[in-house]
């Protein structure tokens, strides 16, 4: 009868926890996302500044030392992250497109309801 007990607190405490759990997992995914964009974005900044400008791909950025490695989408690692064209400034013909922004391609929304692709 003890152990029956035993296992009917453990249970309910496992009950509680297990969602706690998983809540805090996805929280700390969506931030990760929101770090890896912002260094992704001050890479991609800091490119345009040195050389004058955009990158013309996310790799571009890691064969120029600007980041390590690309980092994978946390939300879903399988899928690419989206590239924004950078816009060109007026008429110069040297500025080629490249890159000026980077998104999640990841479906659904966070925590706070935000689509992924909107960070």
């Amino acid at each position: 009868m003890e152990l029956l007990i035993v296992m009917v607190i453990i249970a309910i405490l496992a009950a509680v926890a297990i969602p706690r759990f998983i809540t805090h997992i996805r929280r700390a995914k969506e931030v990760v996302l929101q770090q890896d964009l912002w260094a992704m974005r001050r890479a991609i900044d800091y490119y345009t500044t040195d050389k004058e400008k955009a990158p013309g791909s996310l790799q571009e950025l890691v064969s120029a030392g600007y980041l390590r490695e690309i980092p994978k989408d946390p939300v879903c690692p399988e899928c690419p992250w989206t590239e924004v064209p950078a816009t060109l400034e007026g008429n110069d013909p040297n500025s080629s497109g490249g890159i000026g922004d980077v998104k999640s391609s990841a479906e659904g929304t966070d925590s706070n309801g935000k689509a992924f692709s909107e960070y």
